[in-house]
């Protein structure tokens, strides 16, 4: 008897677990996913209808054990890297990060010769 009752207890305790879990991981997707509807919301912290739709994909997603990175990538195939606030790194992505350095480079360039010019004359 005791020991149905230390095994009930166990998995009692797993499931409260797996809940928990559940909870977290779904939380941390919510707050990644940019709401397309409202203005600089997340879909965790919208009420729209299009944010209740995607946490339903989510929390549905997690129930067929996909994991964080496939979640991304369905709604990114669906809606574009414009629904994750830290989009994947890929081609398009390579040069909007880099273009700022780029310029910064090329205007110092710039500076520093028109400075040398300037000094010479």
């Amino acid at each position: 008897m005791k020991i149905k009752i230390i095994i009930f207890f166990i998995i009692l305790n797993l499931n409260a677990v797996n809940a928990e879990t559940f909870l977290v991981d779904s939380n941390k997707i919510f707050k990644n996913l940019r709401c397309l509807v409202c203005q600089g919301q997340s879909v965790g912290d919208s009420n729209s209808e299009f944010a209740q739709t995607i946490k339903l994909v989510v929390r549905d997603q997690i129930k067929d054990g996909k994991t964080e990175k496939e979640i991304y990538e369905f709604l990114i195939e669906k809606y574009g890297d414009w629904i994750v606030y830290k989009p994947p790194l890929n081609k398009v992505n390579f040069v909007l990060w880099l273009f700022p350095y780029l310029v910064l480079v090329a205007g110092g360039t710039i500076i520093f010769l028109l400075l040398k010019k300037r000094d010479n004359h």
